[in-house]
């Protein structure tokens, strides 16, 4: 299904959300994806604030610039999974500002779950997942976002390999083709 990320498009998605079968423990994991500055941070933020679900941000789980290829299995393992059994999510955390792991994080396994990030509509996490929703926003307005970021300067280095790195899964797992939802930029 095709949304317009216009006035009222996180009361569909909710909806959707809403109508999808839940979990072997009655909940729901929501998958945002999208390639960086699609605007995946946003709209989550919009969506977990309309269900009055945890937002939880992929990048967390990811072990450093050149990992993107693991990350959906380390969501699968500490977050599909245990949201699917009722049971604590838990995961180690990055630490970006020393290029290393973090602490071990944890969250609660509330009746819907919003996991925003690249690569969370992933293959990997296809089973435990209720409603994909796949961002996008032409590439010229993407790369506007990004260039727009105060975190910029850091991630300009690493721009040209994130990209190849989240191309390469979006097509490997056809994570936009299989997402439920399509949320297109309205500007």
């Amino acid at each position: 299904m095709r949304v317009v990320a216009g006035p009222g498009w996180a009361d569909v998605v909710a909806a959707l959300v809403h109508a999808a079968p839940a979990g072997p423990a009655g909940n729901r994991l929501v998958t945002v994806d999208g390639f960086s500055g699609a605007g995946k941070s946003t709209r989550s933020r919009e969506l977990a604030g309309r269900l009055g679900a945890p937002l939880l941000e992929i990048e967390d789980l990811l072990p450093g610039w050149d990992a993107l290829d693991r990350l959906p299995g380390l969501a699968r393992h500490g977050i599909g999974d245990p949201l699917a059994a009722g049971e604590t999510l838990r995961w180690t955390s990055w630490d970006w500002a020393l290029d290393r792991p973090g602490p071990e994080r944890s969250a609660a396994p509330a009746a819907v779950v919003v996991l925003e990030g690249c690569g969370s509509g992933a293959a990997a996490l296809a089973p435990v997942t209720a409603l994909a929703v796949w961002v996008d926003a032409p590439a010229a307005v993407r790369e506007r976002r990004l260039r727009a970021r105060a975190d910029w300067p850091g991630y300009a280095p690493h721009r040209d390999g994130w990209r190849r790195a989240e191309q390469a899964l979006a097509a490997a797992d056809r994570s936009r083709e299989r997402a439920d939802v399509e949320l297109v930029a309205d500007r």
